[in-house]
């Protein structure tokens, strides 16, 4: 039997029956009953995606070589400057502190926070960014609120 992949996000090479295509932004979930299974983003809040209480079993663990593992969302640390992609649209600068999400076609987004008198702001408008040029990015450790919601509370 295929080993299963790790529970995070991914991006599905190919379509899950009727209920999830190809080129999707999914949470994979790789226990629990009465299976592994896959569940789509219900929308986003604060540049992250949530995710529908109910999910779709896979047909077979082999299923799950159509994943494609994607970067944690969250805050990252730029470690060299790099453009979003070929037609240099957007630059970020070394040592910038950005944030990583995507669409629901899971294209990476990066944001760029902004210090205010409120504290620190996140846009909820970013730059697509090519996905080969995420290798620039660093994942930073933030502490978690204990009633953060998410994959990791509402899955496990």
């Amino acid at each position: 039997m295929a080993s299963l992949p790790p529970c995070g996000l991914y991006r599905t090479r190919r379509a899950l029956g009727t209920d999830i295509p190809a080129g999707r932004l999914v949470y994979f979930h790789n226990h629990g009953e009465p299976g592994p299974g896959l569940y789509l983003p219900s929308g986003w809040a604060s540049n992250r995606a949530r995710w529908h209480s109910r999910g779709t079993l896979l047909p077979d663990a082999a299923w799950a070589e159509n994943l494609e593992p994607l970067l944690a969302e969250g805050l990252y640390r730029v470690l060299a400057s790099f453009t979003c992609c070929a037609k240099d649209c957007r630059t970020f600068e070394h040592e910038q502190l950005v944030q990583l999400g995507y669409n629901g076609e899971a294209e990476p987004i990066l944001f760029v926070p902004e210090w205010t008198e409120q504290g620190l702001f996140l846009p909820t408008g970013g730059t697509r960014v090519d996905r080969e040029r995420l290798e620039r990015l660093a994942p930073l450790k933030v502490a978690r609120s204990e009633t953060a919601s998410g994959p990791d509370s509402l899955l496990h």
